[in-house]
C-alpha cells in the first residue's frame, strides 16, 4: 500500500525532485528503493517541520540525515548484493524495466564502435597502409574514434544539432586539416609532438560533449574526469582480454595448420582498439553505480608507492651531482611521472567526501606533491642548462612549457592542501582548482599543435 505523506511546499517539492534524479542516476537503487528512500525523507521533513523549521531547513537536515548518495550505495550493495551481481549482465532481471533505453543505447554504442573500427581501415582501402605512410596513422589515430566518441556523448546528452555542430565539429575538422596539411618531416619532431598532443587536445574536446555542453560547471568537469579514469582501467581491461583472445585464436588456427596472425594483425586488432574506445565509455556509463570508483581506489594502492618512487629519484638525482647530464629519457620520464601524480591527486579528491576532516592520507598526498613538486623544480633546472647550452629545440621547448604548467598546478595544489590540512582552506577549493585547470592543459596541447611545427619549420 502506497503510504500517504502530509503536503509539502512546492519549493521543497522541487528540492526533493533534485535529490531524486540524483539518486536515480545510482542503478545499485531501483525504483522501488528510490521510493523507499523518498519515504523516509518525506516522513522526516514532515517531523521537522513540525518542530519549527523551515521547509528548506527541514530538507538539508533532512538529506543529511539519510547520509550522502555513497553511502547509501554502499549500504544497498552490502543488503542486496544478489541485485549487484545481476546488474552486471546486460539483461536487466524479470520483472525490471529497462531504464534509459538501455539496448537502444547498446545499439548505438556498437554501430559507432564499428564505424569506428572501419575508419580506421579506410586509408588502406584506398592504398594508404600502415607500411606506406606510418605517420600519417599515428596523427590521424585519435580522428579516427574520438570524433564518435563524441558524437555518443551528444546523442546521449541530448545536446541540439545546431549547439553539438556549432561547439564540436569545428575542432576536429581543425585538427584533420592541421594533421594532414602541414607538411612535417618524416618522423620529425614536430610530428611526434602533433602525435602526442593532438589527443589531447580531442579528449577535452569530448569532454565537451560529456559534459553536455556544460564546461564552466566544475561539478560537471569533475564528473569528466571521474569518467576518464573509470575509462581508462575499463580499455585496459578489454585490451588485455582482446590481446589474450587473439593470442589463443592465433594459437589455435595454428595447430590447424592456418596462419591467422596476419588477419588478426591487420583487420583484429585495430578495429579492436577503436571499436573499445566506444565500448569502454559505454561500460563506464552503464555500470558506473555497479563497480564504481575503481580508479579512486587504485589511487590509495598507488600514492604511497609512487611517494616512495619520487623521492628515491630526487635522491638519486641529487646524489649524481651534475643536473646538466640528467638524460633526456630521464626527463621525459619524469614529466609522465608528474602527469600520475597530478591523476591520483585528482582520483583521491573525486572519491573524497569534501566535509570530512582531514586523514593521514591526505597528509600522504600532501608529501606525494611536495615530492612532485621538488622533482620538477630539479627537472626545470636540468632543461634550463641544456637549453643555455644546445639552444632551444621542438622537443626542449615543449618539455620545458609542459613542466611550467605542472609547476604551477602543483605548487598551488601543494598551498591549497596545506590550508585544507590546517583546516583553514576547504577541500572544495582544491578541487575546483584543478577542474578550472583542465583548460590550461588544452590551451597548451593546442599550442603546441598549432604552432610548433610551423616555428620549428616542420622538422
Amino acid at each position: 500500500m502506497t503510504a500517504v505523506h502530509e503536503p509539502i511546499d512546492g519549493d521543497v517539492e522541487a528540492q526533493i525532485g533534485q535529490w531524486r534524479g540524483y539518486v536515480q542516476r545510482h542503478a545499485a537503487i531501483s525504483g522501488n528503493d528510490i521510493e523507499e528512500l523518498e519515504g523516509h525523507l518525506r516522513d522526516q521533513i514532515g517531523d521537522l517541520g513540525r518542530s519549527g523549521l523551515s521547509g528548506d531547513e527541514a530538507f538539508l537536515v533532512s538529506v543529511k540525515r539519510l547520509g550522502s548518495l555513497d553511502v547509501v550505495s554502499r549500504e544497498f550493495a552490502r543488503e542486496h548484493s544478489d541485485r549487484l551481481w545481476k546488474q552486471l549482465v546486460l539483461a536487466p532481471a524479470s520483472g525490471e524495466a529497462t531504464t534509459g533505453g538501455t539496448r537502444r543505447e547498446l545499439g548505438v554504442v556498437l554501430g559507432l564502435a564499428v564505424a569506428a573500427g572501419l575508419a580506421v581501415k579506410l586509408p588502406a582501402l584506398v592504398g594508404l597502409t600502415l607500411d606506406d605512410d606510418p605517420g600519417f596513422y599515428a596523427r590521424n589515430l585519435s580522428l579516427f574514434v574520438l570524433p564518435l566518441l563524441a558524437a555518443y556523448f551528444a546523442w546521449k546528452r541530448a545536446m541540439p544539432i545546431r549547439r553539438t555542430t556549432l561547439m564540436l565539429a569545428p575542432p576536429f575538422a581543425v585538427a584533420a586539416v592541421l594533421a594532414n596539411v602541414y607538411p612535417f618531416a618524416t618522423e620529425g619532431a614536430t610530428e611526434v609532438l602533433t602525435t602526442i598532443h593532438l589527443p589531447v587536445v580531442l579528449w577535452l574536446v569530448v569532454g565537451l560533449a560529456y559534459v553536455g555542453g556544460e564546461w564552466r560547471s566544475h561539478p560537471r568537469r569533475m564528473d569528466f574526469i571521474r569518467f576518464t579514469g573509470e575509462w581508462a582501467v575499463y580499455y585496459i581491461l578489454l585490451a588485455l582480454g582482446g590481446g589474450l583472445l587473439s593470442g589463443l585464436t592465433i594459437a589455435g588456427f595454428a595447430l590447424l595448420g592456418t596462419d591467422a596472425a596476419e588477419f588478426v594483425g591487420t583487420w583484429v586488432l585495430p578495429c579492436g582498439a577503436m571499436g573499445a574506445v566506444l565500448v569502454a565509455a559505454w561500460l563506464v556509463e552503464a555500470k558506473q553505480a555497479v563497480v564504481e570508483n575503481i580508479a579512486p581506489v587504485l589511487t590509495k594502492v598507488f600514492t604511497p608507492l609512487t611517494t616512495l618512487m619520487l623521492l628515491a629519484l630526487l635522491v638519486a638525482t641529487l646524489a649524481g651531482g651534475d643536473v646538466v647530464q640528467v638524460e633526456r629519457e630521464l626527463l621525459i620520464l619524469v614529466d609522465l611521472i608528474l602527469v600520475l601524480v597530478l591523476g591520483l591527486l585528482l582520483y583521491a579528491i573525486s572519491a573524497r567526501d569534501p566535509d570530512a576532516p582531514p586523514s593521514g592520507f591526505d597528509w600522504l598526498q600532501l608529501l606525494l606533491v611536495a615530492s612532485a613538486l621538488a622533482v620538477d623544480v630539479l627537472m626545470l633546472s636540468a632543461m634550463a642548462a641544456r637549453i643555455a647550452e644546445f639552444g632551444f629545440s621542438a622537443n626542449k621547448s615543449a618539455a620545458l612549457g609542459l613542466n611550467l604548467v605542472l609547476l604551477v598546478n602543483l605548487a598551488w595544489s601543494a598551498w591549497l592542501s596545506v590550508g585544507f590540512l590546517r583546516q583553514r582552506v576547504p577541500l572544495r577549493a582544491l578541487e575546483r582548482w584543478q577542474t578550472g585547470y583542465l583548460p590550461v592543459y588544452a590551451a597548451w596541447a593546442a599550442l603546441v599543435v598549432i604552432a610548433f611545427p610551423p616555428v620549428f619549420d616542420f622538422v
